[in-house]
Order: C-alpha cells, then sequence, then structure tokens
C-alpha cells in the first residue's frame, strides 16, 4: 500500500495494514497499591517523590486520580475495551512505577513474585491482546536475577521491568548488575521506566511543582541511562538491550554535546571514576537502547529520533492509562513515513526487541 494510501485510510478509520503494539503500558494489584496506602498512612517512607506522587493519586478526589487508579487495576474487559476504542492490538504490561522499588528487601521480593504470577494469569487468559514483563527487586540483586528467570523461563515474560532508582540507588552501581547478566543471559530487554526523583534530586523540581512527568521524570531517567552508559554497562555486557520510554528522555536530542563532553571529561581526567568507554555514548545510543514515544506522541520529534538513532530504535507506545487519549494513536500514520516504516515504529520493532 503507498504511503498516501495508508495516510488516507488511517484518516478515514481503516486499519492499517500492521498491529499497533503498545510497548510501556501500567498496570498496579491491589496488593502493591493496598501496601503504598498502608506506607503514605503510616509515614514510613523518606522519600518526598513517592509521598507526592501516590499520596495525590491514592488520596486525590480528582477525576484524573480516580479513572487512573481504576485503570491501574482492570486487567480484564474494560481495558480490552479502550484498547479497541483507541485501535491498540497488544499492550505489553509493566508493574507501575516505582513498582516494588520502594519497600524493604523481602517485601519487594515477596510482591516481586506475587505480582508476577497475577500478571501472567492475566496474560493466560488474555494471550493475544497481552505481553508481561517481570518486576523484580533490585534491593536483592541476586534474587532479582532468579525471579527474572524465572518470569522469563516458567511465565513466559518477555523482559524486566526497572522503575529507575530504588529507595535513591542506582543501577550504575556494580552491585546491581546481577540483574544485568540475568538479562544478557536470558537475552530479554531491561525496560528503564521513570521513577519520581530521588531525595538528593527532587527539592527544586517539587517546589515548583515540576517533580512528575512534566519534567521531573525526564530528567531523572535520562540521567539514570547516561549514567549507565558512562559507567561501562555496555561494555561488560555488550549484548545487553534497554528500552526507556518518551523518546528516549531527551537524551536522542543531546547526541552530539553528550559526546563531546563524555570525550573531553574523559580526557582532563577531572573525575577518577569517569574511565573511557569502548565506544562513544551516542553508539551505545544505537546498539543498545530502544526508544518508545510513550507519552510523546508528536510527529516532529518521532521522526527526528528515527533520523538519529535509526528506523529500528524507535517503538510505539501510549504510556496507558496516564496518558489514555485515543486519538494519539494513529499520529503517526498521518506522517509522512512510508507503510513500510510505520509497520517497524508500530510493529516490527517491538516484536524484535521483545520476541514477540
Amino acid at each position: 500500500m503507498a504511503s498516501s494510501e495508508m495516510n488516507n485510510g488511517a484518516a478515514a478509520g481503516m486499519r492499517p495494514n500492521h498491529l499497533r503494539i503498545a510497548t510501556e503500558e501500567a498496570w498496579a494489584t491491589r496488593e502493591m497499591l493496598n501496601l503504598y496506602r498502608r506506607m503514605l498512612a503510616q509515614g514510613k517512607i523518606d522519600d518526598p517523590g513517592f509521598n507526592s506522587l501516590w499520596g495525590f493519586y491514592l488520596n486525590s478526589p480528582s477525576a484524573r486520580a480516580t479513572a487512573i487508579i481504576e485503570r491501574l487495576q482492570e486487567m480484564g474487559e474494560p481495558r480490552i475495551r479502550d484498547m479497541d476504542a483507541s485501535g491498540i492490538d497488544k499492550q505489553i504490561l509493566m508493574l507501575t512505577s516505582p513498582g516494588v522499588q520502594v519497600f524493604d528487601a523481602a517485601t519487594a521480593v515477596a510482591v516481586a513474585k506475587s505480582s508476577n504470577d497475577e500478571l501472567a494469569d492475566c496474560v493466560r487468559r488474555y494471550p493475544t491482546r497481552y505481553v508481561g514483563m517481570a518486576a523484580v527487586a533490585p534491593q536483592n540483586p541476586a534474587e532479582a536475577a532468579k525471579e527474572l528467570e524465572r518470569g522469563v523461563r516458567q511465565l513466559g515474560f518477555k523482559g524486566a521491568i526497572l522503575n529507575s532508582h530504588t529507595l535513591g540507588e542506582y543501577l550504575d552501581d556494580p552491585k546491581f548488575w546481577d540483574i544485568f547478566a540475568a538479562a544478557e543471559a536470558l537475552d530479554v530487554p531491561v525496560y528503564l521506566h521513570p521513577n519520581s526523583p530521588s531525595k538528593g534530586l527532587i527539592e527544586p523540581l517539587l517546589t515548583r511543582g515540576l517533580d512528575g512527568a512534566i519534567y521531573g521524570f525526564g530528567v531523572e531517567t535520562g540521567m539514570h541511562l547516561l549514567a549507565i552508559i558512562t559507567s561501562g554497562v555496555f561494555d561488560r555486557f555488550p549484548q545487553l538491550q534497554i528500552v526507556v520510554g518518551h523518546l528516549g528522555e531527551a537524551l536522542p536530542f543531546w547526541l552530539f554535546r553528550l559526546d563531546y563532553m563524555h570525550r573531553a571529561t574523559v580526557n582532563s581526567r577531572r573525575y577518577e571514576f569517569m574511565k573511557p568507554l569502548k565506544k562513544q555514548v551516542s553508539d551505545y545510543l544505537r546498539e543498545n537502547v530502544f526508544i518508545t514515544n510513550s507519552g510523546m506522541a508528536w510527529a516532529p520529534a518521532i521522526m527526528f529520533c528515527q533520523q538519529v538513532l535509526g528506523m529500528d530504535r524507535v517503538l510505539y507506545a501510549m504510556d496507558y492509562p496516564y496518558q489514555y487519549v485515543p486519538e494519539e494513536v494513529r499520529e503517526m500514520e498521518n506522517s509522512p513515513l512510508s507503510a513500510a516504516d510505520q509497520k517497524k515504529f508500530y510493529q516490527l520493532n517491538a516484536e524484535k526487541v521483545f520476541k514477540l
């Protein structure tokens, strides 16, 4: 089908010649949300980002908060109806942020296992509509690696979901690298999803109301991914693939400066711990990172990322239910992309990285 025919068909509501696979879609268990409520009520967590974000969603009577909490927990026909209404064929499901990464280690390990079992049951009920990603507990990296293996080998999951920092600790610390080793050995990706900025990062954002998805999530997760790269994770695990949303948390727009300033910083020996890498920062972003457009249904920015990272490295995502806008799904079907490149964006790239 020619591109113009494809675009006209999309505009008229006809089905395109590709599936639409949404690759960053959130869900939550009642168990986990009840634990969040208990922690908030007892004031047990010294994490202003968690308290701000989940204090709002679990306590606000606003239409946005109540609708999102309802949709996060709904894994049956109402979610399927939302998918059908927006033309989504499959959702790749991830335990919503911060997932288990806000609990003590023992609780985190237990809730990861129970959540994965619940998700596996759901995927079995809707095998053509849902794909699962394993929740793991970085608080115990060895157990996280075991749970990832169980999720992939026994439950049929297609990778791990890591909701960025864990109680203020980041994955560039080698103590967490058992998780990366397991993902590489299993040949599955890690999805690095935003979390509220950590305690040391959040104050100037929180006091201005910029700590959430409007800006703070991108600051936190973009920094995290860059730290993973500069720490040498991909030199240690060259086959590891990381998926990150929101058009790469702005890093694709900084490629030139990231390469230049990383090289300058290493050469200046400003930081003893920052060592030379085998490749440039941009090389790792093109070879070890896939990005999705979750929450960014904006053709000019998507097409720029496709241009600088490669057409095979950019995937479709909605960011359900936090950004459920059915008409945004077809944004790239009304773009100048060929039908073949649209199929990569909506279907083939997801099938490749998640091995669907």
